[in-house]
């Protein structure tokens, strides 16, 4: 179970009830877990976090789980374990083919889902190979995107539970504003603190104000958290 901590798991799944359902039971099981709500969620969160195994709905809205899981396979070897209401073979064929390494027809019972997950974990081999550490540069501090810590020099950024979560979305997608409205939500899925609102949109604007503190030389006239204009904020690293 405490070895389980270590592996980060990604689910994809356009359906918010049933993301809640699987980040939850996993969560419980074990895991370390992060969710997206599409496929363009998912390859934002790809480009900033390494994870080791991908757990996908095949049937979603635009970019469907098995052209996803063609064009990752393009460029990465993480596993991914495919998710679906079709249990015919060919869709199974087709999605194997794509380059899933497990597929599971809907619905499923939670432990034959954990069952799956750890079956693939087993026999995905373990390749020990010096990693460049993710680090962007704000500026005085440097933030490693890997262990979600900031620092200055050889001194340590003591960041609050809620920076520390806002660090973690930018970081996701650097060059990229991000939405009052979407920093709520993320917030509210990070923190498990719920609410939308102009009042939660102006709790975001005041732990912007106190994140810039800690890193940009003029607060006031930001370099590195920008403020967009009608778009909201955007991580700006060099």
């Amino acid at each position: 179970m405490n070895a389980q901590a270590d592996i980060h798991l990604l689910i994809v799944d356009d359906d918010e009830r049933i993301r809640g359902l699987l980040q939850k039971f996993l969560i419980r099981s074990g895991f370390f877990v992060t969710a997206a709500r599409d496929a363009a969620h998912a390859r934002r969160l790809l480009g900033g976090l390494d994870f080791d195994l991908i757990v996908m709905d095949v049937m979603m809205p635009g970019e469907d789980g098995v052209s996803l899981t063609r064009s990752l396979r393009e460029t990465m070897k993480t596993p991914i374990l495919l998710l679906t209401a079709k249990g015919e073979t060919a869709d199974r064929i087709a999605g194997l083919e794509a380059g899933a390494d497990d597929y599971l027809a809907k619905p499923f019972e939670p432990k034959e889902l954990l069952l799956r997950i750890n079956a693939i974990l087993r026999r995905t081999p373990v390749v020990v190979e010096p990693k460049t550490p993710k680090v962007l540069n704000l500026g005085p501090v440097r933030y490693d995107v890997d262990r979600g810590e900031m620092w200055r020099g050889d001194s340590l950024v003591r960041l609050t539970a809620t920076e520390a979560a806002l660090m973690r979305i930018f970081a996701a997608k650097p060059g990229e504003p991000v939405s009052r409205t979407q920093l709520v939500e993320d917030l509210g899925r990070a923190t498990g603190r719920g609410g939308n609102g102009q009042a939660q949109e102006r709790a975001v604007d005041v732990q912007i104000t106190r994140l810039r503190r800690k890193f940009e030389i003029d607060p006031k006239q930001p370099r590195y958290l920008q403020t967009v204009r009608g778009a909201g904020y955007m991580l700006a690293p060099e």
